[in-house]
């Protein structure tokens, strides 16, 4: 009887994102190696907030809105560690990866989304000499500040109404309202950058 040769198996789909600085980033699998600061930078200068309905020229990019989320943290918690200022200058760097998935989306995504940016947020962090898990107390901080800088953001260039905004994200307390100036990706890359440099060293000296 002939032999009946086995099927040729297919080669897993390929889980891996090529960066500009040549390394090659496993999505299910990340390596703090694999990580570099110059690329998330340029990544998040270029990945729109509000899946670009903003209004205005330019999209607001998630590097500027980064950015701003840190600044909010230090008038939250003055004096606050520079190892966790820096967390909150990265509390969105997954997203130079995977993009910015809209909150009603990631619902529906469920919980592989979750899985999967939880991985990237741990290995970004062990790279940068942050502990893998945040602290409760930091956590709840960088989010209070996230849902702030949100809802200046939905009432300013994203077409919320203040009440539908308040309902959504919350009234900010304790942090005097402030104007958004849209940056471009090349100056929000450029402060980005240099505000992690600034961070950092004070993390590592």
């Amino acid at each position: 009887m002939p032999k009946i040769p086995a099927a040729k198996q297919s080669p897993p789909p390929r889980a891996w994102q090529r960066m500009l600085s040549g390394r090659r980033l496993d999505l299910l699998d990340p390596s703090p190696i694999d990580i570099e600061i110059d690329d998330i930078a340029h990544g998040l200068a270029r990945v729109a907030r509000w899946n670009g309905q903003t209004v205005g020229p330019l999209p607001f990019n998630v590097a500027q809105h980064s950015i701003i989320v840190e600044e909010l943290c230090s008038v939250f918690k003055p004096g606050w560690p520079s190892k966790w200022r820096l967390a909150a200058l990265l509390h969105d760097a997954p997203e130079f990866v995977i993009g910015d998935m809209i909150s009603p989306f990631k619902a529906q995504l469920g919980g592989q989304y979750k899985v999967i940016e939880k991985r990237l947020q741990e290995a970004i962090h062990l790279r940068f000499s942050l502990p893998a898990e945040l602290p409760e107390a930091v956590e709840k901080t960088i989010k209070r500040a996230d849902r702030a800088c949100a809802f200046f953001e939905a009432t300013q260039i994203a077409g919320f109404e203040s009440t539908e905004a308040r309902k959504i994200f919350g009234a900010p307390r304790g942090v005097e309202p402030f104007e958004i100036q849209v940056l471009t990706a090349i100056q929000s890359q450029k402060h980005f950058l240099n505000r992690f440099s600034a961070l950092y060293k004070i993390l590592s000296d």
